[in-house]
This record gives structure tokens, sequence and C-alpha cells, in this order.
């Protein structure tokens, strides 16, 4: 089943952020890799593609975990919560629809 990571950073956090970027998508690419990774991606804090130092908000991640017991321990261990970029992190399953 598919389930929806998102986390919220915490107010300027873009200096963690960068720091622990390499290893947050090192293990995106690993479950991309492996098939399960259905999205992800940043959300900017201003409304611009390159928010530039004003960073931004938090992330979502959807993929495929084999229950939320595992995506919430993925979850947990995101360099960007080891690095203290996210303020909260939440974990819920998600049904994809569109497209088919």
């Amino acid at each position: 089943m598919f389930y929806a990571i998102q986390g919220e950073d915490v107010p300027a956090s873009l200096e963690q952020r960068l720091a622990a970027r390499p290893a947050h998508l090192a293990r995106l690419a690993e479950l991309q890799q492996n098939g399960r990774l259905l999205l992800a991606g940043p959300f900017p804090a201003i409304d611009s593609h390159d928010p530039g130092p004003a960073g931004f908000s938090g992330s979502l991640i959807v993929a495929e975990f084999s229950s939320l017991q595992e995506a919430q321990i993925w979850a947990d261990a995101d360099p960007y919560v080891a690095a203290g970029v996210y303020a909260r992190v939440s974990v819920k399953p998600f049904k994809k629809v569109l497209p088919a």
C-alpha cells in the first residue's frame, strides 16, 4: 500500500535542509530503484519554483510500504528528522486513484 509522508519544516531550517539533502535523496533513490516511490518533493515557502533564501516549508513523499508501521519507521529515520529540519512528520495511508 502507498503511504503519504508529510514533513513540516521548522522555521529558518534551510541550512540544515541543504546539509542533510544528499542523505535524504539517497534514501529516496533507493525507494525509486526498488519501484516503491510514487512521488517526492518539497513545498517551497513562497510561490516560486526556486524559493532561494525563503527555503521550504516541508516535504511530501508518497511511497509503497508493507504497513503503516514500516512507513512510520522509515519516516522516523529520515536524515531531515535527525538534522532538525522537520518540526513534525505525519504518515497516512494513501490510495492512488489517478492517473490510472
